[in-house]
């Protein structure tokens, strides 16, 4: 027998859930009856249960035979293996379970959240988490995606609170003294998609999308913080209906904020549940990122009620068509709904983070054979989500979006209710375009990495050629290296020349290892990847990247920013000398471009954590002659009629200049602002202020901002402040945040996050590490995987050859899998780090000495 996959003889078509958790002894007891169909002769029937206790089975014919059957755990399995002592003929069958099980704090399954109601009194919730394979511990079922099957929940809870599942309450009724809640029928949907909320809640009113209500939930107080993530569920909803040209597929929408909530969300068909800071927000007093992340966050769980519900992967290796697509449509609606905030030129950030993660020879394909479900928890990453989504952009923009959208529909029609794979999807897209898709597109979903392609001129001709880009010449001993020698893309490029007159545009499809384009007589600038949506990087030769820097102002903002991005990629392989790098970005002291700033940003930050501790006062200064001009430009304040993204630049460059750069100036200014107006500040501003006091503050400031983290009114003034008590550099205060990580003060969800910060920051990762080190165990048995995996990323910021050794060593002794390559690709950025302080070290002294 597989022991990942259950057997197909069985196969269930309709579950009646009854539950009935208990928020004073943190347990819940349940029933559950199985329309089940035996395809087969068999005595036992298996299924998925784990930290449940099963009691008889009852297994019910058409013709009133009962059989009954004796469950026993497999634990380590996760399965449930009922045995009969007659044989289980072919047909259909009711199978009836009882069970219980306890409400964990692990932030899965069927667990519990606690919160401080408005007078302080710690209160209690129930809530669901079952991606990818949790749904086990809540009820025993076929925790699979291909199982599809159609679930009527009823929930006995007590009469003061309030329960929330997929579907609408269709009765209400009190049973010996409890409140019993029956929902609707959900569509045929798979497991883990089930959810179940019960609480003190209170809703929005709810806004119709056509017949179909839409209602934003939180715990009671908070309601004040909904409307801005109503208004984009409401708005991405309709977007999407016209866009799939298919009617959202359930009866209500619900949007659930859970104050305990291990990912971002979770798309539960009708019940997407939520942690806080992606869904609760005053919208007043938010910056432009925040309200940006709950806008995507909102646009993409609605998305997934097409793809990923409606439409499912039949196993977990094709989980990239869920959140990849999700990803690429979330960009879409949200630039729909706000064409001003460019998400196109912001999503430029989320794709050179994919990039960076590719590069390595410890990356993956975006689709792998999958075999235990376990492993596709760290599937859950850049490359499903934002690699996954950049190949899908490059494809619409290839195909043409007219074409795309209609392979994308035929697909939806095609598979609705059932489940599909990434072939399935090709062929949709082919019929519309009339074109083998898996020709282009195979390269980049099955195999790992991109390509680098170069560009130099040669007489009349500009040639392109290709190789895979990776920042290291080999993959680490006892790493595998991923992909084939000499491998080879089909690269959609487009390229733009500037002459006179205007410019002159190109596609080419580079499949083998060189193409050639004629250049017009006055050629000027040549841009590769004209409009930014290829996913690979561009390496220009000297004369075009001259070329490319003196016409900076006639360049989108995107291809500045991939124009920053990929020389910094280059350069960390060891194919532009650093000094060169650093001349490049003095080009850009007149940016206003919040992304191409993030970019320039980003790469100083990594160079102050391998600069000798004796030169980070000149990077200081390096810092702040970059920003200088920008930060004088914008000033403190923001003008009538500037646009969000500027306002959001400004916050940034005063961040940058008060703790990159050290500013003395800026840091009483912070602090005088600060002092004057408090969280009146700029909301974009605010931010800033606050972690350039916390850079340089003391512990009468630490002692404020702790109080203003318990005290937070609303979510991201709550993360405002956490975050703020990672970045004080006296080592008391230090010592504080990270005991602060493992004794209960941080949310679980968020304790990991604070961790890795501090892993990250140059004034306090030996401690951090230190401390990582002496509570591994503690930190293992407390946070989220998902968190754990967080934690263990802030490894990459120990960019001392020293540390690095000792990071090997001690992963190595404690045998550390944190599923899938995620531990090798952090190791391995690791070495990219400190290979870029060995080779380029002293070069980076000697460009630094120019500066006091």
């Amino acid at each position: 027998m597989d022991p990942y996959r259950l057997p197909r003889h069985v196969v269930p078509s309709r579950y009646d859930l009854r539950l009935e958790p208990d928020l004073t002894t943190l347990t819940f007891r349940g029933e559950a009856t199985i329309a089940l169909t035996v395809s087969e002769p068999t005595r036992e029937i298996v299924l998925n249960a784990v930290e449940l206790a099963v009691g008889e089975a009852a297994l019910t014919g058409g013709r009133g035979v009962t059989l009954r059957g004796t469950p026993a755990l497999d634990e380590a399995a996760e399965r449930c293996r009922i045995a009969f002592p007659d044989t289980v003929a072919p047909g259909v069958w009711t199978l009836r379970l009882a069970f219980t099980g306890v409400l964990n704090d692990k932030l899965r399954g069927f667990y519990r959240s606690t919160y401080k109601d408005p007078g302080g009194a710690t209160r209690v919730m129930a809530a669901t988490q079952f991606e990818a394979t949790d749904a086990r511990r809540a009820f025993p079922c076929w925790d699979e995606p291909a199982f599809k099957a159609v679930f009527a929940v009823t929930l006995a809870i007590d009469p003061a609170l309030t329960a929330v599942s997929n579907t609408r309450v269709v009765a209400e009724r009190r049973e010996g003294g409890k409140k019993v809640v029956s929902f609707a029928d959900t569509i045929t949907m798979s497991t883990y998609l089930v959810a179940f909320v019960v609480g003190e809640l209170e809703a929005t009113d709810p806004v119709l999308v056509g017949r179909v209500p839409v209602s934003v939930w939180c715990v009671p107080g908070k309601r004040r913080l909904a409307a801005f993530g109503h208004e984009i569920a409401v708005a991405s909803l309709r977007f999407f209906e016209d866009y799939y040209g298919l009617p959202y597929p359930g009866d209500k929408l619900d949007f659930l904020a859970i104050p305990d909530f291990a990912a971002g969300a979770m798309e539960n068909l009708g019940a997407i549940t939520f942690r806080e800071t992606a869904l609760l927000v005053d919208e007043r007093a938010a910056s432009h990122a925040e309200l940006e992340r709950i806008a995507d966050v909102v646009a993409h769980e609605n998305a997934h009620m097409w793809f990923g519900d409606l439409v499912t992967m039949s196993w977990w290796n094709g989980i990239w068509l869920n959140e990849a697509f999700a990803t690429f449509m979330e960009m879409l609606a949200v630039d729909a709904w706000k064409p001003e905030w460019q998400r196109w030129t912001t999503f430029g950030v989320s794709r050179a983070a994919a990039l960076a993660v590719d590069g390595l020879h410890a990356t993956r394909p975006i689709e792998f054979p999958v075999r235990a479900p376990r492993e596709a928890d760290a599937m859950f990453d850049v490359l499903t989500y934002e690699k996954g989504a950049s190949v899908l952009r490059m494809l619409e923009q290839y195909l043409g979006p007219d074409v795309f959208r209609a392979g994308v529909r035929e697909y939806l029609r095609r598979h609705a209710y059932g489940n599909a794979d990434t072939g399935d999807l090709w062929a949709a897209l082919g019929r519309a375009a009339g074109q083998p898709i898996p020709e282009v597109m195979d390269g980049w979903i099955f195999a790992p990495g991109y390509p680098l392609v170069s560009a130099r001129r040669d007489g009349a001709e500009l040639v392109l050629s290709q190789q895979r880009f990776t920042y290291l010449p080999e993959a680490l001993p006892g790493t595998a290296a991923t992909g084939e020698p000499g491998q080879r893309w089909q690269v959609p490029v487009q390229v733009r020349i500037a002459k006179r007159g205007g410019a002159a545009t190109a596609g080419v499809l580079l499949k083998d290892a060189e193409a050639r384009l004629p250049l017009p007589a006055d050629a000027g600038a040549v841009v590769v990847n004209d409009g930014g949506h290829g996913f690979y990087r561009v390496r220009y030769a000297g004369e075009l990247l001259g070329r490319l820097l003196d016409a900076l102002p006639a360049l989108a903002p995107i291809e500045r920013f991939n124009l920053v991005s990929d020389a910094w990629a280059v350069t960390l392989a060891g194919h532009m000398a650093l000094d060169e790098y650093l001349d490049l970005t003095a080009r850009f002291r007149g940016e206003r471009d919040r992304n191409v700033w993030s970019a320039l940003l980003a790469t100083l930050g990594a160079l102050n954590r391998i600069v000798e501790p004796a030169d980070r006062g000149r990077l200081a200064a390096l810092v702040r002659d970059r920003v200088a001009p920008a930060v004088a430009g914008l000033g403190w304040d923001a003008r009538p009629g500037e646009d969000e993204l500027t306002r959001q630049l400004r916050g940034d460059l005063l961040r940058a200049a008060g703790v990159l750069g050290d500013d003395r100036a800026v840091q009483a200014r912070a602090a005088e602002l600060y002092g004057r107006d408090g969280d009146r500040a700029e909301p974009n501003v605010l931010p800033a202020l606050i972690a350039v006091l916390a850079h340089a503050g003391d512990a009468p400031r630490y002692a404020e901002f702790l109080e203003r983290f318990k005290g937070a009114a609303t979510p991201q003034e709550e993360q405002r402040y956490l975050y703020a008590l990672a970045g004080f550099q006296p080592r008391a205060l230090a010592e504080q945040t990270l005991e602060r990580t493992v004794n209960g003060e941080i949310r679980t969800q968020d304790a990991p996050f604070v961790a890795r910060g501090m892993l990250m920051s140059v004034h306090a990762r030996e401690l951090a590490w230190e401390f990582v080190k002496a509570h591994w165990d503690a930190m293992d048995r407390l946070y989220p995987k998902h968190g754990l995996r967080r934690l263990a990323e802030g490894v990459i910021g120990l960019a001392t050859p020293e540390l690095e050794r000792d990071v090997h060593q001690f992963f190595r002794e404690k045998q550390v899998d944190l599923g899938g390559k995620t531990l090798e690709q952090y190791l391995e950025q690791l070495r990219v780090a400190v290979r870029l302080r060995e080779r380029e070290g002293a070069a980076l002294a000697k460009y630094l000495a120019r500066f006091t």
